[in-house]
């Protein structure tokens, strides 16, 4: 499906499941959305299964909207004490459209518990409550932390079910420029890994990258990470620089706004240091995952990167925020930059890097594969360091999954490609009212 039919099914209020491979547009499409609504006044939450992928929005989790937090369970009596703070009842009221977005690591349960919560806010007898719910994800990336042994995902909720989700699969490619990069991971997601794909793969093995940007090193253990960083910090002799993190508002949402954020609390930086941006901003030339080296700093202290494009940006502090009707609720202001000799594969999920040295030796979870090799875009800029079997892997009920996805997704096309203009322009007004009143 193309962006603007998912799109336009988005405008007619469906409740919508948004996939698709890695680098096909998901979150862009949802940020167009989101534009959509606040344009028309309508209130909208933003939310995220983690704290990284709801930064990327200038959103929160969901476990911090809902007001259900770590809780494995929620009962009607919790639910009705909910009900008498003004704090939670006056932001789901408000709330028209809910988006959760990365929900590929969400819990079943967890889905369940917010539908109960909506419900027991708005109608009780609608999925949500009446809200239009927005689901975004891909399956195929990872998956949640499994408390209980084996993985179980949102698609195996009861909320899934009641929902009748429109399933919009994206399938144009904007990250990957060639044709070599894109058979791996298409193979891989159709469990079709031959000796080819992995004789492919293997041609990078201990390969130099050709730019001049030193490679960000992929692991998937923060000890390797950390030990990386600083290790090579200390290697530059010159004269190191600190940025500390400020902060505002609602002390318990900033605590969850700092744990999404990937810039670090304290940035050590030197002239010399390896980094990456941490935060989109297309006006200024970056965008999450951009490689870079620090060449010096300005009058001001603040740091000057030289991209791997040769393009230089003087970095500034930026902005994370947990927003509601464009107010910050809590917010932290930092150097959108980290060190980035090396990060773990989880922390790249929803990155696009631009040269990658990575190691998959060690790879202990479903996903793991296909999340790193798919933060890049072509096959030259990966040095592989290691890989084992598992990385490849696919769980077999998301490759069963998926195939209904697609065509369920098709059948979607169809449905837009035969409504005419006038009646698609009647039912996008018509959802519109609705969520004025």
């Amino acid at each position: 499906m193309k962006q603007k039919t998912a799109l336009d099914i988005l405008k007619l209020g469906h409740n919508v499941f948004l996939t698709g491979p890695a680098g096909s547009g998901k979150t862009y499409l949802l940020n167009q959305y989101i534009e959509y609504l606040k344009k028309n006044n309508i209130g909208v939450a933003v939310t995220a299964s983690t704290g990284i992928a709801a930064t990327h929005m200038n959103g929160q989790t969901i476990h911090s909207w809902s007001g259900m937090g770590i809780a494995d369970s929620i009962s009607e009596e919790e639910i009705s004490k909910m009900r008498k703070r003004r704090y939670y009842s006056e932001r789901i009221r408000n709330t028209k459209v809910l988006i959760i977005d990365e929900v590929s690591m969400l819990h079943p349960h967890q889905l369940d518990m917010v539908n109960a919560i909506c419900k027991g806010f708005k109608d009780p007898f609608s999925p949500f409550g009446g809200l239009q719910v927005i689901l975004c994800g891909d399956f195929f990336q990872l998956p949640p932390v499994a408390k209980y042994g084996q993985s179980s995902f949102a698609m195996e909720s009861s909320a899934w079910e009641e929902m009748e989700l429109k399933i919009c699969y994206l399938d144009e490619q904007h990250r990957q420029e060639d044709g070599s990069m894109l058979k791996i991971l298409n193979d891989i997601r159709s469990c079709s890994c031959d000796q080819d794909t992995i004789d492919l793969i293997h041609t990078r093995k201990n390969k130099a990258i050709k730019n001049v940007i030193t490679p960000t090193k992929l692991f998937t253990h923060n000890a390797n990470v950390d030990f990386i960083n600083d290790l090579e910090l200390k290697k530059i002799s010159e004269e190191i620089k600190t940025f500390v993190m400020k902060d505002g508002g609602n002390e318990h949402l900033i605590a969850t706004v700092k744990k999404g954020c990937l810039a670090p609390e304290k940035l050590g930086l030197k002239k010399g240091a390896v980094v990456m941006f941490v935060k989109n901003n297309f006006e200024r030339g970056y965008v999450n995952g951009t490689l870079g080296k620090i060449i010096g700093f300005d009058d001001s202290d603040m740091p000057i990167v030289k991209t791997h494009s040769g393009k230089t940006i003087v970095a500034t502090p930026e902005k994370w925020a947990i927003e509601e009707d464009e107010k910050s609720l809590a917010f932290v202001t930092q150097i959108p930059l980290r060190l980035a000799w090396a990060i773990t594969v989880h922390k790249s999920q929803g990155m696009t890097l631009d040269a990658v040295e990575m190691d998959l030796s060690k790879s202990f979870e479903y996903g793991m594969g296909y999340v790193a090799l798919s933060r890049v875009r072509t096959l030259d800029g990966i040095k592989l360091l290691g890989i084992n079997s598992r990385a490849l892997d696919v769980n077999p009920k998301v490759f069963e999954f998926d195939k209904t996805l697609a065509e369920l997704s098709r059948g979607n096309t169809n449905y837009m490609t035969k409504m005419k203009i006038s009646e698609k322009c009647s039912l996008q007004k018509d959802f519109l009212e609705k969520c004025k009143v």
